[in-house]
């Protein structure tokens, strides 16, 4: 029996919750797993899973188990990294989650660089504005705009990203333009319902030292930055979010920038990964180059 090799399906299982996923997620049979686990509760004298009709768990041992594993393989994968060819030329599959938006706008456009100083890196992305749960879904690293929520993930900053103000032509023509805090008692606005936090988001802006929450009347909510954006072209009301995201409408004419003179909170882009994979050698390179990106002129996420 190869250990190393059933301890990496054994916390694969733990944390996808059961065979038939872990095997997918490895790449490996099915009966081959099943064979593996067998064989390393025979060696330990331990079960390790408890199995039912509907999923998988690791019993006590398991679990005490699966954290040493964890702290092990991470420990391997980093000595291999040292001392071998591989710190430079890291290779194997970097699972990532991002906004869409970030997504479409700003990584995978300038993903070629980082696929050409990495070639061995194989790449498989979400793209969405939900929360991810990083272990049980195997994700590496997710990327957030916000706070970040979660205190048991390790965070790398990678932007203040600035916020505008938005309006589509059409609502202005409308309801007029406002020039002033007092002139918004006449507008609505789109809302931002977050699918991590469930809070809801209307308008804020920076006066001075002082944070101003505007909640203005709404006819739509939505929970997508895609629906955000598109609630608003429609004629929907104001909103607000990075500059990034708008470049295109804004210079298409679709979104126009109201109330320029009041600023808008900077809105933190973070990377998040778990404890465990601070040490991957793949997660490293990446979360460098995200931070190299991030600062490029010329993205939006800084002007």
């Amino acid at each position: 029996m190869d250990r190393f090799n059933a301890m990496r399906v054994f916390t694969r299982i733990v944390e996808l919750g059961g065979f038939a996923k872990a095997a997918d997620s490895l790449q490996v049979p099915r009966a081959s797993a099943t064979v593996l686990i067998k064989q390393l509760e025979a060696h330990l004298g331990v079960q390790l899973l408890q199995r039912t009709t509907r999923q998988v768990s690791p019993t006590l041992d398991g679990a005490a188990y699966y954290q040493r594993c964890v702290q092990l393989l991470a420990d391997l994968e980093e000595t291999e990294a040292v001392f071998s060819a591989r710190r430079q030329n890291p290779r194997g599959t970097l699972s990532i989650d991002m906004p869409s938006g970030i997504g479409r706008l700003i990584v995978i456009p300038a993903l070629p660089t980082f696929t050409a100083l990495y070639p061995q890196i194989e790449l498989e992305i979400g793209l969405n504005d939900r929360p991810v749960d990083l272990i049980r879904e195997g994700v590496d690293c997710v990327l957030r705009g916000g706070p970040a929520l979660d205190e048991s993930l390790v965070a790398r900053p990678l932007a203040m990203m600035d916020q505008l103000t938005l309006a589509s032509p059409n609502y202005l023509e409308h309801m007029g333009m406002p020039s002033s805090l007092d002139d918004l008692g006449r507008h609505q606005m789109v809302e931002y319902l977050s699918s991590a936090s469930g809070k809801r988001f209307g308008l804020e802006f920076q006066i001075g030292t002082e944070l101003r929450q505007v909640h203005l009347p709404k006819r739509i909510a939505v929970n997508s930055s895609d629906g955000y954006f598109a609630a608003c072209e429609a004629g929907y009301g104001l909103i607000q979010a990075p500059h990034y995201h708008a470049m295109r409408q804004l210079a298409a004419g679709t979104l126009v920038q109201v109330l320029p003179q009041l600023a808008v909170p900077k809105m933190a882009l973070t990377a998040l990964y778990p404890p465990h994979r601070q040490l991957s050698q793949r997660v490293r390179v990446f979360v460098d180059w995200l931070v190299q990106l991030c600062a490029r002129p010329g993205t939006g996420l800084q002007r």
